[in-house]
């Protein structure tokens, strides 16, 4: 895959996750430069928030016969969908695993010229998270099946832009504490969701992008208690790292996984391609002002 197909300016982006949380964000992107989108929403989702610009076509990624009309004449298909978060009711690994098939299957049918995944940093080297195991099958699966991709690979995102986490963490910060995932010595990669939006669509066009799996990050890794005085220092405050027992609990065998998976210090970016794609690796400082100005805790 050396070279780029041209995307002709009148056919739309198949946009997969446009309702969610970073999907939103992502549509953002695509609009601001100048796309024309084609969200993809399933039967009894409220698409009353999308832009007017937007086409609208119903559909699930458990629905085959629906991907394959969706699919037909776009330029390329962008998916941040998810269901292993059950963010909806029904939602769960059969959409990141079946459904994501599906959706490759209809691109391949379709002669899609570009097909832009969400994926997980170190996905291939955690088959015990089955989360991030699917997105290497994945990936595995658009290669067999000859669909031009890239695999975007972000980190963990400092915050969900929206919604239950977010909230959950500015409380954590109100009382002096920080949920890191990592001991002293333990580094792990954040990144605002707002950059990986950014370098999603951006993928879409980048002709060096095509067939590279791609790690997004910010500048450096952070242990728990680096992000915890860094977090401090922003806020002219100590804070404290706070247990993740208690949040552990309530998580999903998959999300303890997750857990243990951090802490084999495999969970770090290689920002050096992104950098020659994207432009310059933004700070992990600028990545933390981010999340604390959209948490009300700092202005914008």
């Amino acid at each position: 895959m050396t070279s780029s197909p041209s995307f002709p300016e009148n056919r739309p982006v198949l946009q997969v996750g446009a309702t969610g949380l970073l999907g939103s964000l992502v549509l953002q992107e695509l609009l601001a430069r100048g796309k024309k989108v084609r969200a993809l929403v399933r039967p009894g989702s409220d698409a009353s928030k999308l832009p007017k610009v937007v086409e609208v076509v119903r559909g699930d990624l458990l629905d085959p016969a629906s991907l394959q009309r969706a699919a037909t004449d776009v330029s390329a298909i962008v998916t941040t969908a998810i269901g292993y978060s059950q963010r909806k009711e029904g939602d769960s690994l059969r959409t990141d695993r079946e459904g994501n098939r599906n959706l490759v299957d209809a691109a391949k049918q379709a002669r899609v010229p570009r097909f832009v995944l969400l994926s997980i940093l170190a996905c291939d080297q955690a088959p015990g998270v089955p989360h991030f195991w699917t997105k290497k099958e994945t990936e595995d699966y658009l290669g067999q099946k000859g669909v031009p991709f890239v695999s975007l690979r972000p980190g963990a995102f400092l915050y969900a832009p929206e919604g239950g986490f977010g909230q959950m963490i500015r409380q954590g910060l109100e009382r002096g504490q920080v949920f890191g995932m990592t001991p002293e010595g333990i580094r792990i990669t954040y990144i605002a969701p707002r950059e990986v939006a950014r370098a999603i669509a951006l993928a879409v066009d980048e002709p060096r992008a095509l067939g590279q799996k791609i790690d997004l990050g910010s500048d450096r890794p952070l242990s728990g208690p680096e992000y915890a005085e860094l977090l401090g220092k922003l806020l002219s405050r100590p804070m404290q790292v706070a247990s993740m027992q208690g949040a552990g609990r309530s998580s999903s065998d998959d999300m303890l996984a997750m857990f243990r998976f951090f802490q084999t210090g495999k969970y770090v970016a290689d920002t050096h391609r992104q950098a020659e794609l994207f432009g310059p690796v933004p700070k992990i400082e600028d990545a933390a002002r981010q999340m604390l100005a959209e948490l009300g805790l700092l202005p914008r």
